[in-house]
């Protein structure tokens, strides 16, 4: 693996007078998590379809696991993955028949055995024979993680990851990133609006407004930065124009 498992400069996507996304640059190391936060319409959502190639930048670069995307991102593709509660899977299909399904598109090997590692790992086997519409959000969003990991990417994208779960599920999968990502030394992009689990998982943070990077640090630098006691204020200062660093004590 790439010590530089991302690279991007200079990333631009605009539409007609809309400048989604303005210039933005950062690196993910290999077995690093960099967490992709902003309000609504930041540019979070077109940053990582850029990243899978989904869309093209206006201006800019994009290299993922050594591989420039603008030309060969079918390279780069086969290993990396996504996930996404908002993604739905084959509503007809059961959950087996979809993990079968994308484990044949990545090429994995003996994919029955990865289907079965991977349903003893997220606790699925009340769910394989289900059909994927008949889920619950919470489901659907273990489903997904699943079918992000069928091919042991080392490059993980995940929007919302855990969005939907109750409490103790959305632990044990944060738990079961953290050990895949210390086993594998993958990289995860986390776009997340659950700020504990930003500071729980990411060594690095881009805080996205109106399409720019307005800040970035680990989350004890921008902590410290910001004065405050948790990310969730650090979030809300950025959002609402607040203040941008620690303001002295006032005079006794």
């Amino acid at each position: 693996m790439v010590a530089n498992v991302i690279e991007v400069e200079g990333l631009t996507k605009r539409y007609g007078d809309v400048l989604a996304v303005d210039g933005i640059g950062f690196v993910a190391e290999a077995g690093a998590t960099v967490g992709l936060l902003g309000g609504n319409g930041a540019g979070k959502t077109t940053t990582i379809a850029m990243l899978l190639g989904l869309l093209l930048p206006t201006s800019g670069s994009i290299r993922v696991l050594g591989h420039d995307m603008l030309r060969d991102r079918f390279a780069a593709l086969a290993r990396m993955n996504f996930s996404s509660p908002y993604v739905s899977l084959p509503h007809r299909l059961t959950v087996r028949e979809n993990l079968r399904v994308y484990g044949h598109l990545y090429n994995v090997r003996d994919t029955g055995a990865r289907i079965a590692e991977l349903t003893r790992e997220l606790d699925l086997e009340p769910l394989l024979d289900r059909p994927a519409g008949q889920l619950s959000a919470g489901q659907k969003t273990r489903v997904a993680l699943a079918k992000s990991l069928i091919n042991r990417p080392e490059l993980l994208l995940l929007d919302e990851p855990t969005a939907s779960l109750d409490p103790d599920t959305g632990d044990l999968v944060r738990t079961w990133l953290e050990r895949y990502r210390a086993e594998t030394g993958c990289a995860i992009l986390l776009a997340s609006h659950n700020m504990a689990e930003v500071e729980r998982l990411c060594s690095h943070v881009l805080m996205l407004k109106q399409g720019r990077v307005v800040d970035r640090g680990s989350p004890p630098d921008l902590l410290a930065r910001y004065g405050r006691d948790d990310m969730e204020q650090v979030f809300l200062d950025i959002a609402r124009d607040r203040r941008t660093s620690r303001e002295p004590e006032p005079a006794a």
